[in-house]
């Protein structure tokens, strides 16, 4: 008599930091848009696991006005959020969006040479808030639901332990996604159970 075994694949969540995998990108020269984000996702995904759902975090660039370092005069900022939406509207993703802040000018070489700056010599200085916040609660919740058995995190900033680790602890793996050009987090490393390096998309 034979016997037939059904293995079921791992329900599994795809969590991806946009500012993290967006730096590596382009310092690979690929072009950054929703189609290159749905495909890296879903090279995440190994042939065991069953995707549930993607979910991105991400900030749309800063729109509005602000004062040159130099001149003083008015500089206004224009930006389109439009594809993130162009990427939520993809099959099973859910963008999560951050504030990106304007934080001020810094300038684009140092030491800074005092005489005869330029506007042209600074460069604006933004910072994400909100992303991490994000990332840790959708962890969470994942965690008190048990939606899914494994989340996939794509994501080089050390403020998700704490969530990597509420996760292990109500019996969720994590996997921690790298890239060719990326550089491995020892403290990610420490909280994660699998460590998978994944290939960039083809052109």
């Amino acid at each position: 008599m034979r016997w037939g075994f059904s293995i079921s694949k791992v329900r599994t969540a795809v969590l991806i930091d946009g500012g993290h995998v967006r730096a590596l990108a382009r310092v690979a020269k690929h072009t950054y848009n929703p189609d290159f984000i749905e495909k890296v996702a879903h090279a995440c995904v190994g042939a065991d696991e069953a995707l549930v759902r993607v979910l991105y975090y991400d900030c749309a660039l800063f729109s509005g006005t602000v004062k040159l370092p130099v001149s003083g005069q008015d500089h206004e900022f224009k930006a389109s959020d439009r594809w993130l939406h162009q990427l939520a509207a993809k099959d099973l993703f859910a963008v999560r969006q951050g504030v990106l802040k304007f934080r001020g000018w810094k300038p684009r070489k140092t030491p800074v040479a005092a005489a005869a700056l330029t506007d042209a010599d600074f460069t604006a200085d933004f910072e994400q808030k909100g992303v991490d916040m994000r990332i840790g609660l959708d962890m969470a919740t994942f965690s008190e639901q048990r939606s899914v058995e494994r989340i996939i995190l794509v994501s080089g900033d050390t403020d998700c332990v704490p969530a990597m680790k509420h996760a292990r602890k109500a019996g969720l793996q994590i996997v921690l996604i790298a890239f060719p050009n990326g550089r491995d987090t020892p403290e990610l490393l420490w909280h994660s159970d699998f460590h998978r390096r994944v290939a960039w998309p083809a052109k």
